[in-house]
C-alpha cells in the first residue's frame, strides 16, 4: 500500500502531503522519541500523538511513510509549514493510536 491509497480511505484528515506514493512497509506506534528513534523502520507509518516539531525530525531520520497524529493531537501551524518543506506527509485522526494502527494494519 502507498500513502496515497491511505489518504483515499478518508479515515485520516490530512494536515500536510508530500510523497505520497511512498510506500507503507509496516505500522509503528510509538510515543517516546527517543524509541522510536532507535526502532521505527524506514517506511513505516509512524502513530503518535507527539505533536510537535521533535516528532519531524525523528520522522525524517527514520525516513518514515507518513506520520499519523492519534487522538485528536493538532499541531501548531509552524509545525506544519515545516512538514511540507521536510516532505513529511502528515495525518490525523481522532482515534486512539492503538485502533488507528489497527485500522492501517487492515490495509496493508
Amino acid at each position: 500500500m502507498i500513502v496515497q491509497d491511505l489518504i483515499d480511505t478518508n479515515i485520516f484528515t490530512v494536515l500536510n502531503a508530500a510523497d505520497t506514493t511512498r510506500t507503507i512497509s509496516k505500522v509503528f506506534c510509538c510515543d517516546l522519541l527517543s524509541v522510536a528513534m532507535s526502532k521505527a523502520p524506514a517506511g513505516a507509518c509512524w502513530i503518535t500523538i507527539m505533536g510537535n516539531i521533535n516528532t519531524l525530525a525523528v520522522a525524517s531520520l527514520t525516513d518514515s511513510a507518513c506520520v499519523v497524529l492519534a487522538e485528536g493531537t493538532s499541531l501548531d501551524d509552524s509545525v506544519i509549514e515545516k512538514a511540507a518543506q521536510q516532505d513529511i506527509t502528515l495525518l490525523k485522526t481522532d482515534l486512539p493510536i492503538f485502533d488507528a494502527g489497527l485500522k492501517v494494519h487492515e490495509l496493508l
